[in-house]
């Protein structure tokens, strides 16, 4: 360990981002397995290596070798670890959400907005619009390099490693979340069983599907031409 924190002893006392020293035990073509004194043997894959591509695993470490690792997975019920020699950041993709604040630091200033370090694998976007709750003609008005501001997530996507901020929605009052679309409404059990009745008559039922989607006077003309259909087919499967 890096700190004084004392080494941990068993696989129960790491967690994800803890610093560690280990000793390499035995090289693969996969990778490295390291002793970080807890009972069980960590997984150092290649690819967590070096930032650089590594071709062969014994290019970069040798057994016996004293080498410094962050833990990246634990789990506990199979008794595996995951170590990389990768410091990882501060924050994981999996830790940052919409709604979260933190407190960053001004790394680049575009036309288009400014680029804030969270302590993310990379920097944030703040728009130009979301500076401040008013009109920005240029960010370099707002903002500059190096300094310190407080911004919100307002969008992640993991998949492009993309992270949207904003200033403004910190002096804005939250808007409530939209209102989601109501469910698509199921047959009854009767509905289900005429249908298949009237099926095997030739005849068909209309579906329900999307009936509560429809809207204003037209939409309700609709539903009821359909529910005077539905009727007389129900009549025709009693007769």
């Amino acid at each position: 360990m890096t700190t004084d924190t004392p080494a941990p002893t068993s696989i129960d006392e790491i967690a994800p981002k803890m610093h560690l020293k280990g000793v390499v035990k035995k090289i693969d073509l996969y990778g490295a397995l390291v002793d970080i004194g807890v009972g069980r043997l960590g997984l150092l894959h290649i690819s967590q290596i070096s930032e650089n591509h590594v071709k062969n695993v014994s290019d970069v470490l040798n057994e016996g070798d004293e080498i410094e690792v962050w833990v990246q997975e634990v789990d506990r019920q199979r008794g595996r670890i995951g170590l990389t020699m990768l410091q990882p950041p501060a924050l994981t993709w999996g830790e940052i959400a919409v709604n979260n604040v933190y407190r960053g630091t001004v790394v680049r200033v575009e036309k288009f907005g400014a680029f804030v370090d969270i302590g993310a694998e990379r920097p944030g976007l703040v728009h130009v619009s979301e500076l401040a709750a008013g009109y920005v003609g240029n960010p370099s008005d707002v903002v500059n390099p190096g300094d310190e501001i407080d911004v919100k997530v307002i969008e992640v996507n993991r998949r492009k490693k993309q992270i949207d901020l904003s200033v403004r929605a910190l002096e804005e009052p939250a808007v409530a979340a939209a209102p989601q679309e109501p469910e698509e409404e199921l047959p009854t059990a009767m509905e289900l069983a005429l249908r298949q009745a009237l099926e095997g008559s030739g005849f068909s039922v209309p579906s329900r599907q999307g009936k509560n989607k429809r809207r204003g006077k037209r939409g309700r003309r609709h539903e009821e031409r359909e529910d005077i259909f539905l009727r007389t087919l129900q009549q025709h499967a009693k007769d």
